[in-house]
């Protein structure tokens, strides 16, 4: 067990600074662990991204253009692909984030509501994922040798690649601080399943925090 003299503890000796570190370590590592499973939360919803919403209003053309199914679901894969690989280079900029960031008031966060911890980690970590990915998708885009993606890209005449990087970056952005905080509402919801001593000291149903 973990014993901080200087961060706020509880009677027991439980430190909650270490309690919210762990708790948002635990749940960003099953939450990076679900986005990239094969057949899992990444397949079911950031695969499914319309195209339209990630090309802008550009994206209804290929509508039009790509008239077979199997050549979208091809496209759509593609761009699954880049999300996968983003997803990657993400989960450092997080779980570094997580190790070094102070929590001024962890009573706060630890008697918050199911995603507080999280949606504190998100203010605090700002723009640093999006820096991170975008750049990736955008090289991404620029450089693929996919026919299917050349040829709906080049289809979509003025096609801005950094524009569609950002977008679909913000896309993961949101699916990833989403996932995130699910997986510390379940951690919080059952903390016992964690097997954690300090997991289940600070946020079981025997805790006096």
């Amino acid at each position: 067990m973990l014993l901080l003299p200087a961060c706020a503890s509880t009677g027991g000796g439980f430190s909650l600074t270490e309690a919210v570190r762990r708790l948002l370590l635990v749940a960003t590592e099953n939450a990076f662990a679900r986005l990239t499973a094969p057949g899992g939360f990444w397949d079911e919803q950031v695969a499914r991204i319309g195209l339209g919403d990630v090309l802008g209003s550009r994206g209804d053309v290929l509508g039009r253009i790509l008239t077979s199914q199997a050549f979208k679901d091809r496209l759509e894969e593609r761009f699954a692909t880049f999300a996968i690989d983003a997803s990657f280079r993400a989960a450092p900029v997080v779980t570094d984030a997580i190790r070094v960031i102070g929590f001024e008031n962890a009573l706060a966060l630890v008697r918050g509501g199911p995603s507080a911890a999280s949606d504190y980690l998100r203010q605090e970590v700002g723009s640093a994922l999006l820096d991170a990915v975008v750049p990736e998708l955008g090289e991404a885009l620029r450089i693929s040798r996919d026919p299917l993606l050349g040829q709906a890209l080049a289809a979509l005449t003025g096609v801005d690649v950094s524009g569609v990087a950002d977008r679909f970056g913000r896309q993961i952005d949101d699916a990833i601080w989403g996932e995130i905080a699910r997986e510390e509402a379940a951690i919080r919801a059952d903390p016992e399943a964690t097997r954690d001593p300090l997991l289940i000291g600070v946020f079981g149903l025997g805790s006096r925090v």
